[in-house]
């Protein structure tokens, strides 16, 4: 059974950086493509960045140049360097997994089968 568990949310002010890590466990292959998707409170799952296994990354417009999405296979983990943070970064921070070989990594809720849990992203002014 596939299991994705996010770590590393906190709180920190407007301009400050936070590490978040995703464990990937329970699959004989890996991911086409591993992404991160965040949601605030009265808002809908928003996509901000996927990388397919080759490396090939995209971001959502609102984060490009200030977070970078990374992964390392060996060891099953997936990364998201935020820096410059703002207070519209807030939200809870999920991990998810999309199994199915596309053209492309696309930020949509419904390509991703696999989600995690979460970890909470607090950004203060």
């Amino acid at each position: 059974q596939v299991r994705l568990a996010e770590s590393g949310g906190g709180s920190v002010q407007a301009g400050g950086s936070l590490r978040l890590s995703c464990a990937a466990s329970g699959y004989t292959y890996s991911p086409y493509c591993m992404g991160w998707f965040r949601q605030a409170p009265g808002k809908e799952r928003e996509g901000v960045a996927g990388i397919v296994g080759h490396g090939s990354t995209s971001y959502a417009d609102s984060v490009k140049g200030r977070f970078t999405i990374s992964q390392d296979s060996d060891k099953n983990s997936l990364y998201l360097e935020m820096n410059s943070l703002q207070p519209e970064d807030t939200g809870l921070y999920y991990c998810a997994a999309d199994f199915v070989h596309r053209n492309m990594c696309r930020l949509l809720r419904t390509n991703f089968a696999y989600w995690g849990q979460g970890t909470q992203v607090t950004v203060s002014s």
